[in-house]
């Protein structure tokens, strides 16, 4: 329909119609304007260089003056709002080429690719992630053991997925595997360790290496190529390794590469770290404990309040709680939260270090 411009005093776009010129809002100053027949010119009121007012008028257009040299400054201006209204309507109506642009609205932001826990992805949607490069999972081991009068029984099980999905979320390429929930804790019969009290699922050691193993079997042949166990509880340490040790062995016969990792830095930032830390905070390692004490309340605080019960804390004064190793009646989230941060950093750097030496993913396809 025409070509576009700006005048240099006025800052208006002119964009010419095909019953003549119409001027449209710009920000900034002058700008090249186009016109039939001739060459570009910077728009200044004038005649374009190379144009004449009898060549413009045989092509249909409004006499485009130059008020010094012609005085039809203000019929110009008449003319060029006229035109400038009829072409909002008619772009209005039904959006004629060549009229003014409309503002458009903003691209959405992009989206996050989705959850990193494994159980709520579909089958295509995991599969899709695998075959775009997501080589790394982790599989968090959490236990469902007694932890005192003021603490859930499944704190594990909760901070371990919760830990565990942060991890994931900042490495940025890895999904969460479900929690398994079900450890060895204990005789059964004739109950020992925290089988003594009510609540407690403990499962025999031969039966928990055997399920480690099959999941990362499972895992392996889905296309992951480091496999990281994520253990919450120092109970069952020896067990991972050697479902890891065994695993381990039985991919490098043959098949696709995978590697299988206990991630001992997860354990040790949570276990012997986080309570340095809160040490050199003035806390005593009697009161810190090594089971439902300051250390442990605190981080269960920090990942989910709802794992504590305050008013039992607040009820129980100086009394001893059964089943608990320290005092967790100062606990508080501030204090967990350096440990759960603590906790993702050692952990993340330690599975980076790992990924550089997994097997790499065009070998794995």
């Amino acid at each position: 329909m025409g070509a576009t411009g700006t005048t240099g005093g006025s800052g208006n776009r002119v964009t010419k119609v095909k019953f003549g010129w119409h001027a449209q809002p710009h920000m900034g100053g002058s700008a090249r304007a186009r016109w039939p027949g001739a060459g570009s010119a910077t728009a200044t009121g004038g005649v374009p260089r190379g144009a004449s007012h009898a060549g413009l008028a045989d092509r249909g257009s409004a006499h485009f003056t130059d008020a010094h040299n012609y005085g039809m400054c203000g019929l110009w201006r008449k003319r060029r709002a006229a035109a400038a209204a009829l072409g909002l309507m008619l772009a209005a109506l039904v959006g004629a080429p060549g009229a003014v642009a409309q503002p458009r609205p903003a691209a959405p932001l992009p989206t996050a690719r989705g959850p990193v826990q494994l159980e709520r992805l579909t089958s295509p949607e995991l599969r899709a992630r695998i075959a775009a490069g997501t080589r790394t999972v982790l599989l968090p081991i959490g236990g469902t053991e007694q932890n005192g009068p003021h603490m859930v029984l499944g704190k594990h099980n909760v901070r371990a997925g919760l830990l565990a999905a942060r991890i994931a979320e900042q490495l940025g390429d890895a999904v969460v595997a479900p929690v398994l929930a079900y450890v060895p804790e204990g005789d059964i019969d004739a109950p020992t360790q925290h089988m003594r009290y009510t609540g407690t699922i403990s499962i025999a050691e031969p039966a928990f290496e055997a399920v480690i193993e099959d999941a990362a079997r499972s895992l392996r042949r889905h296309g992951f190529t480091l496999i990281v166990l994520l253990g919450d509880h120092g109970g069952y340490t020896h067990s991972l390794h050697r479902a890891a040790d065994r695993a381990n062995r039985a991919f490098a016969g043959g098949g696709a590469p995978a590697r299988v990792l206990v991630l001992q830095p997860y354990y040790d930032a949570a276990q012997h770290d986080f309570p340095a830390l809160l040490e050199k905070r003035g806390f005593s390692k009697a009161e810190i404990g090594l089971h439902a004490g300051l250390g442990d309340t605190s981080l269960a605080l920090a990942v989910d309040p709802s794992l504590v019960r305050a008013d039992v804390l607040a009820a129980a004064a100086g009394a001893k709680l059964d089943g608990v190793s320290g005092d967790p009646r100062r606990a508080s989230a501030e204090l967990g939260r350096l440990g759960v941060e603590h906790i993702i950093a050692a952990s993340v750097a330690a599975i980076r270090s790992a990924e550089r030496r997994a097997p790499s993913a065009a070998s794995a396809q």
